[in-house]
């Protein structure tokens, strides 16, 4: 009879802890979560955020904006633009949120426009 008295109280002391450590996961997921919508805010308001640009072109202005036209024909569903930074002309493309994205597509416009970079910039 013993044995069956300490099963009977093992059993609930059991399901006591395993239910507090449950209860105590589901805090610390709604604290991560709280975490990364608070990150996600910040990142939004805050202006110095990290986003990767791909550059087609480096030098003077004429050749500049020859470059944005010729891939303006090319590649239709990419954002380009001009950027002067004293004595240069840069020819870049999108602002990318991550370096793999840029990466992506860096791969396809390689192909017609070797020389291509991708560059990290803060805005």
């Amino acid at each position: 009879m013993t044995v069956s008295l300490k099963k009977m109280t093992f059993l609930p002391i059991m399901v006591f802890i395993l239910g507090i450590s449950n209860l105590y996961s589901q805090i610390e997921s709604d604290k991560i979560n709280t975490l990364i919508t608070q990150k996600r805010e910040f990142n939004k308001k805050n202006k110095n955020s990290v986003v990767y640009k791909i550059q087609l072109y480096n030098g003077n202005e004429e050749e500049a904006y020859q470059i944005k036209s010729n891939f303006n024909l090319e590649f239709p569903d990419y954002t380009t633009h001009i950027q002067y930074k004293s004595p240069e002309w840069k020819t870049q493309v999108g602002n990318f949120t991550t370096r793999l994205e840029a990466d992506k597509v860096l791969n396809i416009i390689k192909e017609k426009f070797s020389g291509a970079i991708v560059l990290e910039d803060k805005i």
